[in-house]
């Protein structure tokens, strides 16, 4: 049955922007385009689900369809909808199941991490991994640190109730589990422009769920999220801010567009950290700022490109003392998430990013700049630089206390 409020199909004027757009459509055959996954076939998966072509499992979800769509089809929602509701699915999928989990595998990993990082470094796993869970034995893997980002907060909790005004830091996975230092940068940051900090109790955002098809699973923690920082939203009149692009755009888009959640209470609320720190530096809270000296190279993030924020993360940047700025052409990473962990994508997932490491280095930064943690693995990964978040580069500048 269609659904009235998903018919944004119907808007599509068959231009084909949307395909030449399309990073995963331009390396390989198996994907035919946007276009003819999404608005085209939608037509005839309503009439007939069993015509549903086994080339929606290439599209990475990266929006970028959307971005360029000049009709607002909603694109990416549409296959990514029709990708879990027609394609068959194993009963279970070990790999899947276990990256989809990033609170599950994360908790185990912060415990023994110095285990873990041996054995997700150590060639000879790497090879069984490859045979056993199709992850490609030539992907590197974030590091886990010692413990969580949560519970080193609480040596900051004290101090952040000495701040007036105060927002509500949705850390994510990532920062939680693997980079501490990214959450302790914003809370120096928040700090210096006279805002404090608060956490409240949080679940995975969901994208990997989502793009592993665990939508219901999903759900759950899109519904406990939505719970949890209803309470600061609306009972306290808070903004709910986020390091990373992907879980912004979770927070406010995937949860009504894809997981058909009821976000009304939050979705005003939720801003990218950046354009936060953009409305404080306007209203005047700019702290003194100490020269940079570094040359950097940004790489803008397909979500963040979609959230409309990217402008907001080069400005804060321009008003850094010191730092050679180098603005990349626009181009996807490739990694997508989980999907560039997996072995029938991976090669793929590197054709995509090819570009934009070429692109890096032949502007030969002393540092890459991103607001995407997988971006940043991407990267890392496929060249000699290394990879910081704006609010780390922002957290240099204030200088003292790293």
């Amino acid at each position: 049955m269609i659904k009235l409020e998903n018919i944004s199909f119907d808007h599509c004027i068959k231009c084909t922007v949307c395909t030449i757009y399309c990073p995963v459509a331009r390396v390989t055959h198996l994907f035919p385009g946007p276009k003819q996954s999404g608005p085209d076939a939608e037509r005839l998966r309503i009439k007939n689900p069993g015509l549903v072509d086994e080339s929606l499992k290439y599209c990475t979800n990266c929006k970028r369809c959307e971005i360029a769509c000049p009709s607002d089809v909603r694109i990416a929602d549409i296959i990514q909808d029709a990708k879990w509701k027609y394609v068959k699915k194993g009963f279970f999928r070990p790999r899947d199941f276990f990256m989809s989990r990033t609170d599950l595998a994360g908790s185990l990993g912060t415990i023994f991490s110095p285990l873990a990082n041996f054995l997700f470094s150590f060639f000879p796993v790497k090879i069984l991994m490859d045979l056993f869970l199709k992850i490609p034995y030539k992907r590197s893997y974030p590091a886990y640190e010692r413990g969580t980002f949560r519970r080193k907060f609480k040596k900051l909790a004290a101090r952040q109730k000495t701040f007036e005004k105060k927002a509500v830091y949705f850390h994510g996975c990532y920062v939680n589990y693997n980079n501490h230092s990214l959450g302790t940068d914003l809370v120096r940051v928040m700090n210096a422009m006279g805002v404090g900090v608060e956490l409240v109790r949080e679940k995975c955002c969901g994208v990997p769920l989502i793009a592993n098809g665990y939508l219901e699973k999903a759900k759950k923690n899109a519904l406990f999220n939505i719970s949890s920082l209803s309470g600061a939203a609306a009972g306290k009149g808070l903004k709910i801010i986020s390091t990373s692009s992907s879980c912004t755009y979770a927070l406010k888009h995937e949860y009504s567009h894809l997981l058909d959640m009821d976000n009304t209470g939050i979705y005003n609320s939720i801003e990218y950290v950046t354009k936060f720190i953009f409305d404080r530096f306007e209203e005047g809270a700019r702290p003194p700022l100490r020269p940079v000296s570094i040359r950097a190279a940004y790489h803008s993030p397909c979500h963040l490109e979609r959230l409309g924020g990217v402008m907001y993360t080069i400005d804060l940047l321009k008003k850094i003392p010191g730092l050679d700025l180098i603005i990349l052409h626009s181009e996807c990473c490739g990694i997508s998430g989980t999907y560039g962990f997996k072995r029938e994508y991976y090669q793929i997932s590197q054709d995509v990013g090819y570009q934009l490491f070429r692109r890096i280095e032949e502007a030969d930064p002393e540092i890459v700049i991103t607001d995407c943690e997988t971006c940043r693995m991407q990267i890392e990964m496929n060249t000699k630089y290394r990879v910081m978040h704006p609010v780390s580069v922002l957290a240099m500048a204030l200088g003292d206390e790293r």
